[in-house]
């Protein structure tokens, strides 16, 4: 008898990314104009990055703390709690090799095979996917559009967590949409979730990412007791423009930290020290607050441009919402996103991403990452008008 070598089969159900689908057809094109990775055009500030060389020239390449540096840790919660006006200890601090690791580390502690873990959609398909990957059955609960806007029926996610439900993942400010959550609606769920024993865990990648006139989004922690079931995830790499740097953090309830170490350890043991030695920086050096300032400047201008010019073809629609880096819109008449992905990035040399790499409620939706100076967006909005006027 001979055993075919494959993957296992929750492996093998797990969807691939259809974004990197549309985008390796683009790849190595010199006329592509490319917004369909979420990032920003603009390299990491410089400061920053001489953070991390003096780091490696003075000779930091040995392992760390599977928690991550004091210093680091430290300089988060201050930073969070500066932020959000509460006291953050720097003891529930985890340093982890990228947000997408804090999510799946966190995903580890807390799901078991066979649990169930809702999920508010669309989302970014990692957030839905790591879960299906540790075996929990994923139950997707969709946004609605609501007088033009991105919303959530708070009412019904409730009715949704159930007590057998063991986790509910929150992703706002959101990717895709750029939904932002109510303080009102935080505070909501996490009483409800409070009362049944519910694990909440909130992906705030995107917090100082609004457009509202805030300094940050409303943060789950604002409402958390120190004991309650709150797992919050957060990275340098968008507000930082610190994408491939790949360091996250893992924002915790005390009680499990002495566990914490033991799951990052079988992940990826710990992050670079000189990694960490920029990430202090971004947080501590006062061009850390300019950067991030600056950043959202941009795009606030890049998204000012790019939403006029998708408005006046008076062919798309696109939801309001308040933050993240991302227009998601469709296109009245051309429903299937991947064919219209692929013909944009073949024809037109634009890249966009489909919407249906953020799950079924994306079908028929793009989108697209504004973390572009306007002129690139502009020649972007007219490349997508020349593929409108052939079709």
């Amino acid at each position: 008898m001979s055993f075919s070598p494959t993957v296992r089969p929750t492996v093998a159900a797990l969807t691939s990314s259809r974004i990197r689908d549309i985008a390796n057809a683009g790849m190595g094109r010199s006329d592509i104009a490319a917004f369909w990775f979420g990032e920003s055009d603009e390299p990491t500030p410089q400061f920053i990055r001489e953070a991390a060389q003096n780091a490696l020239a003075e000779g930091e390449t040995f392992y760390t703390h599977n928690l991550g540096l004091p210093q680091l840790r430290e300089a988060i919660a201050e930073y969070e709690s500066r932020l959000h006006g509460i006291a953050l200890a720097s003891e529930r601090i985890a340093v982890t090799g990228s947000g997408v690791s804090a999510l799946m580390i966190a995903g580890q502690l807390v799901l078991s095979p066979g649990d169930k873990a809702v999920v508010v959609t669309p989302v970014w398909p990692n957030i839905a996917e790591g879960p299906r990957l540790i075996g929990a059955e994923v139950v997707r609960h969709p946004l609605t559009i609501e007088n033009g806007r991105w919303t959530l029926d708070t009412g019904r996610l409730i009715e949704t967590l159930t007590p057998d439900t063991t986790l509910v993942i929150l992703n706002a400010p959101n990717n895709p949409t750029g939904f932002t959550m109510r303080p009102e609606d935080q505070k909501a769920i996490l009483e409800h979730c409070r009362r049944h024993g519910i694990w909440v865990l909130s992906d705030e990648v995107y917090e100082r990412l609004v457009f509202d006139g805030t300094d940050a989004a409303a943060s789950m922690i604002r409402h958390a007791e120190p004991d309650d079931r709150l797992i919050l995830v957060n990275s340098f790499s968008k507000a930082w423009r610190m994408t491939g740097w790949r360091l996250g953090w893992l924002t915790l309830p005390e009680p499990m930290m002495s566990d914490v170490p033991k799951v990052i350890e079988y992940n990826t043991s710990c992050t670079p020290a000189f990694a960490q030695r920029g990430a202090i920086a971004a947080l501590t050096d006062p061009q850390g607050e300019d950067a991030v300032n600056q950043l959202k400047a941009s795009l606030g201008a890049a998204r000012t441009t790019l939403l006029e010019g998708l408005a006046a073809t008076g062919r798309i629609e696109v939801p309001d919402a308040d933050g993240a880096m991302y227009a998601f819109f469709r296109i009245d008449g051309r429903p299937d996103d991947m064919a219209v992905a692929k013909t944009l990035v073949r024809e037109y040399g634009l890249g966009l991403a489909p919407g249906s790499a953020f799950g079924p409620e994306g079908e028929g939706w793009l989108r697209w990452c504004y973390a572009a100076r306007p002129e690139r967006i502009a020649e972007g909005v007219e490349r997508l008008n020349r593929f409108l006027a052939d079709g």
